[in-house]
């Protein structure tokens, strides 16, 4: 879904905030109805500790690089991780092992194509049988991409990703605004924040994001380039969460960004969409280039002739989110 306009606080007009307050008895009973799910559920017990990279809001925040980033970290520990996802947008609902040799994205979602070129990944509905899957497949640790409103399987560690210049949008719950729950409900349940800043001299607003009092970690983390963009003269297209951002940080990484096209999350690309691309490139004499989540979503006939620019995320101190993923796997052991 495209983000609609009242859901950004800072440039709202007053229709903005009529709107908002004529949708928030609908936001109340959404919240209501999902803090009714997680208090009548007993999690299943996990196979192997389970770390959840979610968030509080519709929309991106970084999630998907930060879960890779969990993932090297356990890596770096001697474990081998599985990251464990919904598949959404796929029609398949598993559980079942991601092969991008043999699934495409109607199957399973662009978010487990990325993941699956990182290491073994689950997509699963209900996330216990895909947990119990990724054990019986050698996981010894397993990083859920979403589902901190997701209480079916028991966690040992559960991280909520901010973005920092967004933050919590207008502070109101889906459909008045991007919340999926109440701050102070989500930050209650959370054993960590990461902060995703724009870049690495950022400093938070914590007052703002409602982490001054928070008593637990603070991670300040950033999404950084693993390659520099294609040279010349650039067009760049995205359908995630926050578009603009891919593009600013091209432009702060010294690519020659010449115009934009922005789609709706999760967007699947057709044929028409593909041929106004290239029109526009051709307009331009530009490249084509995307984000990695997005380039899953092309035909492969022509995902080769279109630049992927990977990005992932950096931690200002990984030794402390190395240090969280230890001491989860350490408490799990413990209590077996």
């Amino acid at each position: 879904m495209r983000p609609p306009a009242f859901w950004d606080a800072g440039g709202a007009r007053s229709s903005g905030a009529i709107t908002r307050a004529l949708l928030s008895p609908l936001g109340l009973i959404y919240a209501a109805a999902g803090a009714w799910r997680i208090a009548r559920t007993e999690p299943a017990p996990a196979p192997v500790p389970v770390i959840c990279v979610g968030n509080l809001t519709l929309g991106g925040t970084g999630k998907t690089p930060v879960t890779m980033a969990v993932m090297e970290a356990a890596r770096a520990l001697g474990l081998t991780p599985a990251a464990l996802t919904r598949g959404w947008g796929g029609r398949l609902a598993g559980p079942v092992a991601v092969d991008p040799a043999i699934h495409g994205v109607r199957e399973v979602g662009d978010e487990p194509l990325l993941l699956a070129r990182d290491g073994l990944t689950i997509i699963d509905r209900s996330r216990v049988a895909g947990a119990g899957l990724a054990a019986q497949l050698g996981a010894q640790i397993i990083v859920m991409d979403d589902g901190h409103q997701n209480p079916s399987l028991e966690k040992s560690l559960s991280l909520v990703v901010v973005d920092a210049v967004s933050g919590w949008g207008p502070g109101q719950i889906f459909p008045a605004g991007p919340l999926r729950e109440p701050v102070s409900a989500g930050l209650a349940r959370a054993d960590a924040v990461v902060v995703m800043g724009p870049g690495e001299d950022f400093e938070p607003d914590l007052e703002r994001l409602e982490l001054a009092e928070f008593e637990r970690p603070v991670l300040r983390a950033w999404l950084e380039p693993a390659a520099a963009p294609p040279d010349g003269p650039l067009v760049a297209f995205a359908g995630i969460g926050r578009p603009q951002k891919f593009y600013d940080a091209l432009v702060r990484w010294g690519g020659d960004l010449r115009e934009t096209a922005s789609f709706p999350d999760h967007h699947l690309y057709t044929r028409a969409d593909l041929q106004r691309l290239a029109d526009l490139a051709a307009a331009f004499e530009a490249k084509l280039v995307t984000t990695q989540k997005d380039w899953v979503r092309l035909p492969g006939d022509v995902a080769g002739g279109i630049h992927a620019w990977p990005v992932r995320a950096r931690f200002a101190q990984p030794a402390r989110l190395s240090a969280l993923v230890q001491d989860a796997v350490d408490a799990f052991t413990a209590r077996r």
